[in-house]
């Protein structure tokens, strides 16, 4: 367990169990939506939820923890690798990072090392039952290794770029590292 985390039996849903950036979540229908991935790229493309949900799938079984002190122990995500969205894209040398852009606004970065590890997918499932609303519905980042604030929820974009850029939580005082094991959760 990394420092300072407290096991749970399951994750907070955003809005409902856990308060929210927003007042309420967003209100995201399959039939309308859409993941973005361009910036500094070679081949932009904007999927469908089928389009999305045709990439190859994997399954990843991680922990999952908070900024807030808890953790859920093997989470069972299963959904699609960036590296799947890099070889549509064909990412610029000059990409060094990706912004990733949500739809209640909400955005973060990471490099695009951190986003290489085998656990970090694009997940749509969690314990082989579809996202719920308040987890991220259709679609959320999973970084295990970082802070869950680096795990976006209903993730819309994935912009990438030269730098990497601050997001939300990350301009206002919390460690842009965010390593759960070396205990980065507020900038000092």
């Amino acid at each position: 367990m990394p420092p300072g985390q407290k096991p749970i039996k399951r994750i907070l849903r955003w809005g409902t169990d856990h308060p929210g950036i927003t007042s309420a979540n967003p209100k995201i229908k399959l039939e309308t939506y859409a993941l973005t991935v361009d910036g500094e790229v070679e081949k932009p493309v904007t999927l469908s939820w089928a389009e999305f949900t045709a990439l190859p799938s994997v399954v990843s079984v991680s922990d999952f923890h908070c900024v807030e002190g808890w953790s859920v122990l093997n989470c069972r995500w299963e959904g699609v690798h960036i590296r799947e969205l890099e070889k549509l894209v064909e990412p610029k040398e000059t990409a060094k990072a990706i912004t990733v852009e949500c739809a209640d606004n909400y955005t973060t970065s990471l490099f695009r090392e951190e986003l290489a590890d085998d656990d970090v997918i694009l997940a749509s499932k969690l314990n082989a039952e579809p996202l719920e609303e308040g987890y991220g519905f259709p679609v959320r980042l999973i970084v295990p290794s970082k802070y869950a604030y680096k795990s976006a929820l209903w993730v819309t974009h994935l912009k990438f770029t030269r730098r990497k850029e601050l997001g939300f939580w990350e301009r206002r005082g919390y460690s842009d590292q965010a390593d759960v094991w070396n205990n980065q959760r507020y900038n000092r």
